[in-house]
């Protein structure tokens, strides 16, 4: 080994070779650089070229299935990011229209529940409206009969002094005695009675014959008024009962496909969720190998490409020619073996 050193020592060339090295591996950063000209300086001067042309293979190599993994890596963190960003949309426009779907279906819930109330009280109204107009009819009936009756009766009964009264008027007298036989004094005339068209019993009974047919008058008018407004009443309450339960109808329809809705939209938020967990997981697979490797892609390839030129120009030095490059023909040495010291 020492005579190695010794002989690297006071071969120009190669201490040209070692200078420019460590100039590289100063200018680019390169531990790369810096280990080969370590090595450059303690190794014989043909190991030396087979080290740099090796190197270099090795790095070209490497940048060829960096540049593969690179494209892989944009196309799976493309794709990924994609799938990311329309996953993640898809779940919240899902959770959406989970919420829209769950508020539309308890406004229905109410809706339909109040329609039925109303319902209810619709028929307990018409049942009372119903019972409260027979009542009413009965009793409408009862006092226009018995006011008919009235009538009939105090009729008969005017008749009955009319008539009473028109015989008493053709009186004259006793048949013992004349009137003026035992007349007062004050008396001119024979007495005849008070037979003033019967008098004011008479005029009595009229006015409550009157009475009568006033009654029966105007309990026949309610009774008719009573009946067009139960009538319509009932029109209105059946109407608005029919109404109220196609709103059921309609609102229990919309409440059942919105409930079919909502079950799909969470069954397909569980199948999405999923779906974005595992793009998410996969996103996480990815950032170790793709975007958390200390520095970036074209840093990478940046320095590798000064670390292959610097190596070239060392061969130059070395050699005086070109670099052989893979594919000009010439053989370049194989991958270098675990054992050679860089």
């Amino acid at each position: 080994m020492f005579a190695q050193l010794r002989s690297a020592s006071t071969n120009p060339m190669q201490q040209r070779i070692v200078m420019f090295l460590n100039q590289q591996a100063q200018k680019t950063g390169s531990k790369l650089l810096a280990d080969i000209a370590m090595q450059a300086e303690a190794s014989p001067f043909k190991k030396v070229l087979k080290m740099i042309q090796q190197l270099i293979f090795n790095l070209q190599e490497e940048a060829t299935e960096e540049a593969e993994h690179h494209g892989w890596c944009q196309t799976e963190l493309t794709t990924n990011k994609q799938t990311r960003e329309k996953k993640t949309a898809e779940v919240n426009d899902l959770n959406t229209a989970i919420e829209d779907l769950t508020a539309d279906i308890q406004q229905l819930t109410q809706d339909i529940a109040a329609a039925e109330k109303a319902i209810k009280e619709l028929d307990a109204a018409m049942a009372k409206a119903t019972a409260d107009r027979l009542d009413s009819k009965a009793e409408n009936t009862e006092t226009i009969k018995a006011a008919q009756e009235a009538q009939v009766a105090v009729q008969e009964a005017i008749a009955v002094l009319k008539d009473f009264y028109a015989k008493s008027a053709e009186a004259t007298a006793f048949n013992q005695q004349t009137p003026a036989e035992d007349a007062p004094e004050t008396f001119d005339t024979s007495f005849k009675g008070n037979l003033v068209d019967g008098g004011g019993i008479v005029d009595f009974l009229e006015v409550i014959l009157s009475d009568f047919q006033r009654l029966e008058s105007e309990t026949a008018a309610a009774e008719e008024q009573e009946s067009e407004s139960y009538k319509e009443f009932m029109f209105e309450s059946k109407k608005n009962k029919a109404l109220k339960e196609n709103e059921i109808k309609l609102k229990s329809e919309t409440k059942t496909d919105k409930e079919s809705q909502l079950q799909q939209a969470q069954e397909d938020l569980k199948v999405t969720q999923q779906q974005l967990n595992e793009a998410l997981a996969y996103y996480d697979k990815l950032k170790p190998q793709c975007v958390d490797s200390g520095i970036t892609y074209e840093e990478r390839v940046k320095r590798r490409e000064e670390e292959i030129q610097a190596l070239q120009e060392a061969l130059k030095i070395l050699s005086g020619t070109d670099l052989p490059t893979k594919g000009s023909g010439e053989d370049l040495p194989g991958p270098v073996p675990a054992d050679a010291g860089f």
